[in-house]
């Protein structure tokens, strides 16, 4: 009786440590009836499925996109520029919306998306010509839309985007980190910012 036992066990433990080297690809010809169906579920082959952000094309996808661009999204965020938080504005940018205290724009997140916010309205109103004249045309291989236009303004300065747009692609500055305004006008190119009020001079 226990050489019996003994023999069944063996048996066992041998069906099933050959059955764990079964591929998923191998097993079109196997007789799945014979396999116990723990073992099929132990042995399935797990699938790695992405982690993908969706992002609507609207003035909200806008700025998450560009601040994960700049800063991977981060508040704190501090550059060896100076540049500061999620969407990386220098010292000189704050100073046009009177903040001078670099220490609480960088620790204070709702004054960080509100100063966003004022300058996409600003940089709007300076370059409401040139996105009336160029929006729809193709330079350096690539539409020009108003989000394109808009983000590049915040890389470079919107003087800086018109120079580029009026030069029809020649005028091509860079950042410190080697961006052009070229790229941004791709990168950023169909989101919709119709939402966004163009102003003159907007306050904190």
């Amino acid at each position: 009786m226990y050489s019996i036992f003994k023999n069944n066990l063996v048996l066992s433990i041998l069906f099933i440590f050959s059955t764990s080297f079964i591929s998923t690809n191998t097993t079109e010809n196997f007789d799945s009836s014979y396999i116990d169906i723990e073992y099929i579920v132990l042995n399935e082959t797990t699938i790695e499925v992405p982690n993908y952000v969706f992002l609507i094309n609207d003035f909200n996808g806008f700025k998450e996109l560009l601040g994960f661009k700049e800063s991977t999204g981060s508040y704190s965020r501090l550059n060896k520029f100076g540049f500061m938080g999620k969407y990386q504005f220098n010292l000189n940018t704050l100073k046009m919306y009177k903040i001078k205290n670099s220490n609480n724009f960088i620790n204070n997140p709702e004054l960080q998306e509100r100063v966003f916010l004022i300058n996409v309205q600003r940089n709007k109103w300076i370059l409401r010509k040139d996105i009336k004249w160029f929006v729809g045309s193709i330079i350096n291989g690539t539409e020009i839309t108003e989000s394109g236009i808009l983000a590049a303004a915040h890389l470079s300065g919107p003087g800086n985007v018109k120079k580029y747009l009026r030069s029809t692609g020649k005028d091509d500055k860079n950042d410190a980190f080697g961006t052009s305004i070229s790229k941004y006008i791709k990168y950023f190119k169909n989101f919709d910012l119709s939402m966004v009020e163009a102003v003159r001079k907007p306050k904190v």
